[in-house]
């Protein structure tokens, strides 16, 4: 039969209850005779309480020791869910992330996975054992225990099945699938049965936070079929309605798909806007501005830079809001001086507003409708950002849920699926 990696979320592990709910559904797919990797997430709201613990005794704690503690409670799901396994006469053993080994680079607290050592998971499968790792964690080349960052169970459990070269990889959370927007906003929002991967690896970088979108790459990159689908629904459910549901993420366009123009609204209100005005335009002011950023692991999303005046431009990016004071910092200590620029302003509450699907390619007037429904609105644009099948926009915060209602219905998304 086939081989089958499964992930659970927080919320999914977030009592013996549902460890046991979990363990039930597990126990079902491996008694219909296929083999099990489970990637769980530590329980919902542990890492938090873990990191607050570590803010206690460090206001800004020393990374390789955050990683230590914040690892924690991944180890405590998979103990747990491979002892709720065994109680119900499912043979099943547990991994560490140093155990596998995954091994990563050695950005703590942002570590990416670099290989994934498979022959230990083997060979405990052809033993007919279930095997749940541990998500979100690693080991760098020194041995030390690194962490992927927010969301890091989805992108292990993709990149687990991709080593094992797994049939499918089940990504169970507490939704039922990739909606238009997010239902709490709009609550006509719609599943979508399918999405492109290309469409999915837009809505996880735009703030949809279904899946993470180091998962959604690594998806990508090694063609691993991947379904979102609820944890929710009775673990007794029939296995052949389980593996229909949901959203599957997809690598194929077909003809259905490419009528709907666009798939989806994501929206992010996680970003802030930082602005350095009467920048010198010179050939490599962008680099001496963004390469001090980069080197501080400051990831940046939109950039504009506004057209030359009297030798000088303002130039402007976007970066994460929790990253927002130390991105400051470093321009203050090491680019204003080098580049000889002006003042530097920033707002951190701003919100990037997109419109994604595959069918921009074909059709136009999409970015016309997108402006005229936002202008109808009152509310004014900020920057602009396009990419072939997406546009983002950022505005002020306070009119982010209007902007993806009007969105929302202007794109005909509040409508039943043909």
């Amino acid at each position: 039969m086939a081989l089958i990696v499964h992930k659970y979320g927080g919320t999914s592990m977030g009592s013996v209850e549902r460890i046991s709910n979990v363990a039930a559904r597990v126990a079902k797919w491996h008694r219909a005779g296929h083999r099990m990797v489970v990637v769980p997430s530590a329980m919902s709201g542990e890492t938090n309480r873990l990191i607050a613990l570590a803010r206690e005794i460090q206001a800004q704690p020393d990374p390789r020791e955050l990683d230590m503690i914040a690892s924690t409670g991944e180890q405590v799901s998979v103990g747990l869910l491979a002892m709720a396994l065994k109680a119900r006469g499912v043979p099943a053993v547990s991994f560490a992330g140093w155990q596998v080994p995954v091994r990563t680079d050695d950005a703590f607290t942002k570590a990416r996975i670099s290989s994934i050592d498979d022959a230990r998971v083997r060979a405990e499968l052809d033993a007919g054992k279930v095997v749940v790792i541990t998500g979100f964690q690693g080991v760098d080349p020194d041995g030390h225990i690194t962490t992927l960052g927010r969301g890091g169970s989805d992108t292990s459990a993709v990149a687990v099945a991709a080593a094992l070269g797994a049939d499918e990889c089940l990504i169970y959370t507490d939704v039922d699938g990739v909606y238009t927007t997010d239902p709490r906003i709009v609550p006509e929002a719609r599943r979508l049965p399918k999405v492109t991967f290309e469409e999915m690896l837009e809505m996880a970088s735009l703030g949809s936070k279904v899946l993470q979108i180091r998962s959604v790459e690594f998806a990508g990159k090694y063609r691993v079929k991947t379904r979102v689908l609820s944890s929710l629904t009775p673990p007794d459910i029939a296995l052949a309605e389980e593996s229909e549901s949901g959203t599957l993420i997809t690598f194929e366009e077909d003809e259905t798909m490419e009528q709907a123009v666009i798939s989806g609204i994501a929206f992010n209100r996680d970003e802030a806007k930082i602005t350095i005005g009467n920048v010198p335009d010179r050939p490599g002011i962008a680099y001496q501005i963004l390469g001090p950023v980069a080197d501080a692991n400051i990831d940046v999303d939109m950039i504009i830079q506004n057209q030359s005046r009297g030798g000088t431009t303002d130039f402007s990016f976007t970066v994460h809001r929790n990253e927002y004071q130390k991105a400051l910092e470093v321009l203050d200590g090491k680019v204003r001086a080098v580049v000889q620029a002006g003042e530097i302003t920033g707002d951190p509450k701003i919100a990037k507003v997109s419109v994604v699907g595959i069918g921009m390619r074909s059709h136009v007037g999409i970015a016309s409708l997108m402006f005229q429904t936002l202008y109808n609105e009152g509310i004014n644009i900020q920057m602009i950002s396009t990419s072939e099948i997406k546009i983002s926009v950022v505005i002020d915060d306070k009119y982010m849920e209007l902007a993806v209602r009007a969105l929302h219905k202007a794109f005909g998304l509040d409508n039943p699926a043909a």
